[in-house]
């Protein structure tokens, strides 16, 4: 459903197909298998003996989350040709549970601060992702901007200026959620997992994604950082967050079976 609908937005928008009534009925189009993911992810992540969220599924719901701010966001912005890429790695992206399946329980999920905790950070993530997204979209864009003609596709978006100030209103969001991820373990790492914060391998690249993104926050007030620059940033920022949950998550379920 996920792939049907990104079909036919991408050749709406390919076709100049971009009247209202149409983009609308493929907007809410998106609604039922968002929904039925909806579902599927409760029924996979809430057992009868705690919360199972392996790598499979933590990674099922950062795009199912990415998938429902986007559709929220084009009530207010033209996101159609975001969404149609968006929609297009949802509809593989929400196999993964199948292919990597949770064995195990996490632990300490009785307690309502790991709870919260674990909210904040797939919120995070799903910001930085929908960041990430974003800025290698504008990369494009530009791109073709500069090379003069511009498929058709690409003309819904929203001018670069806007895509600009909504990328780093969404990096905003996410370093405040992660800030609050980061701030919640270290207050509360022995009551949630039993002992004082420990500098693994989740930790140290959590931290170092905080200071990417504090970075770049910094430059862009100082400096007026954009373009390219903000792109690296982005990026270098993500993929240290992917290091940091998802390789960890990886490595000890898929590689060790732990």
């Amino acid at each position: 459903m996920y792939a049907a609908v990104a079909v036919l937005l991408y050749r709406s928008l390919a076709g100049g197909h971009k009247s209202g009534r149409e983009l609308s009925a493929l907007h809410w189009a998106t609604l039922p298998p968002l929904l039925l993911h909806t579902w599927l992810l409760y029924r996979m992540v809430f057992g009868p003996d705690g919360i199972y969220l392996g790598v499979g599924t933590a990674i099922s719901v950062i795009i199912w989350l990415t998938v429902a701010i986007y559709w929220l966001g084009s009530f207010f912005y033209r996101l159609q040709g975001l969404q149609v890429f968006i929609l297009g790695a949802a509809a593989g992206l929400v196999l993964l549970p199948a292919l990597l399946p949770s064995v195990h329980p996490l632990s300490h999920t009785e307690l309502a601060a790991f709870r919260l905790h674990l909210l904040i950070s797939l919120l995070a993530y799903s910001l930085f992702t929908i960041a990430s997204l974003q800025a290698l979209m504008m990369a494009v864009l530009e791109r073709r901007l500069h090379g003069g003609a511009l498929p058709a596709y690409l003309q819904s978006l929203p001018p670069l200026l806007t895509m600009e100030r909504l990328l780093f209103r969404i990096i905003t969001a996410g370093f405040l959620l992660l800030t609050l991820t980061l701030g919640s373990g270290m207050l509360f790492s022995e009551e949630l997992f039993g002992r004082p914060l420990q500098f693994t391998h989740k930790v140290v690249f959590g931290v170092l994604a905080w200071l990417i993104f504090a970075a770049l926050l910094a430059g862009r007030q100082l400096y007026g950082w954009r373009g390219r620059v903000a792109l690296r940033w982005t990026l270098a920022g993500f993929l240290a967050l992917v290091l940091a949950y998802i390789g960890s998550k990886f490595v000890l379920e898929v590689i060790l079976q732990r």
